[in-house]
């Protein structure tokens, strides 16, 4: 719905290239927007908006009705009585029901792509509904944003201009925490483009908003209604992000790897897992520790451009690598014990998270 105050604008605007006073009331005689400050005219306004007349001569001011679908909705005051200012009223009577329509229209388009990300919606009355709204048919990608902290009206306004000039982009929120941006993806034929458009929402983000998010994103999709699919995905896929992938800013559901599977693993399947694979042993892992094992496996277990990175001898890094074999029963040198590794501990911290939201749903 237009704001009063974006009525007051247009109001001063047109009111400063007529010189022209303007008021606008509700059918009900109370004042929306004004450039001056107007005398109780609350009895005569009702008066005029039950009457058939669309327009009027009183008390020095013209009097216009704004009707909206055929419902008179304002009364329109131009505080002049010359014969310009029946033609000024008539420009300000136009320009308000348009703005009104536009912003009705774009409200019932948010409405309706809400519903169908939540799926409470028909699939015939999807289509019904998108044609009246002209909606068009489009390849489409789901992106979840998820913002660092409280969102704010800077950060839906700084999303929507990115895409202020798409007419098939969509930019709606369902919660708190998270923005949804349905990005047109007719033109994508680089499969790295939804990618990089991740990215690009970020950084943009971080600059103009200065605000940290994650972005998630779903398979593109032909059909309206399979937006529903790709904004699940979207979810999963920072779902997925938070345990596995933490130190990425943009995932996509396309690339989640091992991730997918073990996040969809059963519990007592991980810990059958993780019984077979540590047995008895406590996993008391200090930082150094980890450092050590995750820049041995950035560098494809190398251990003397491990040790070159690390900034300590070759011989101190084998000694680590030796005492971890004795703590956790796996020598990671080896590839084979280093992939059993890798996924115990996508495992376990998987395991973790599931504890968290079960902790978190008793507390509540």
């Amino acid at each position: 719905m237009l704001s009063n105050h974006k009525i007051q604008i247009i109001l001063e605007e047109i009111g400063e290239i007529s010189k022209m006073d303007l008021a606008l009331y509700d059918e009900r005689g109370r004042k929306i927007a004004a450039t001056y400050e107007p005398a109780d005219m609350k009895s005569v306004i009702v008066d005029f908006a039950s009457s058939m007349a669309e327009s009027q001569m009183l008390g020095g001011c013209h009097f216009f009705k704004v009707a909206i679908e055929g419902e008179t909705e304002f009364i329109l005051l131009v505080r002049n009585s010359m014969d310009e200012a029946y033609m000024v009223g008539r420009l300000a009577v136009c320009q308000i029901r348009n703005l009104i329509l536009a912003s009705r229209e774009l409200s019932d388009k948010n409405n309706l792509m809400q519903n169908i990300l939540l799926g409470n919606m028909l699939v015939v009355d999807i289509y019904n509904k998108a044609k009246k709204l002209h909606i068009e048919q489009a390849k489409r990608i789901v992106y979840v944003i998820e913002v660092d902290g409280k969102k704010d009206t800077v950060i839906l306004e700084t999303v929507k201009n990115l895409f202020a000039d798409k007419h098939r982009d969509f930019v709606t929120e369902l919660d708190e925490q998270n923005l949804i941006l349905i990005k047109d993806a007719e033109r994508m034929e680089d499969r790295e483009e939804p990618e990089l458009l991740a990215k690009m929402i970020a950084d943009n983000l971080h600059a103009e908003a200065m605000v940290k998010v994650r972005v998630g994103y779903g398979s593109a999709v032909e059909k309206l209604p399979d937006l529903s699919r790709s904004y699940q995905e979207a979810r999963m896929s920072l779902e997925v992000g938070r345990i596995f992938y933490a130190e990425r800013e943009t995932v996509s559901y396309g690339k989640l790897g091992i991730g997918r599977l073990i996040y969809q693993l059963p519990m007592s399947l991980c810990e059958m897992f993780i019984s077979e694979v540590f047995g008895d042993r406590q996993l008391a892992l200090d930082e150094e520790t980890m450092i050590t094992i995750q820049r041995f496996f950035e560098n494809s277990l190398n251990i003397s451009e491990t040790a070159r990175q690390l900034y300590i001898h070759r011989n101190t890094l084998v000694y680590r690598l030796e005492r971890l074999q004795k703590i956790i029963g796996l020598d990671i040198r080896v590839f084979e014990d280093a992939m059993t590794f890798k996924i115990a501990m996508m495992v376990l911290a998987h395991m973790e998270h599931e504890k968290k939201g079960v902790k978190l749903q008793g507390e509540k």
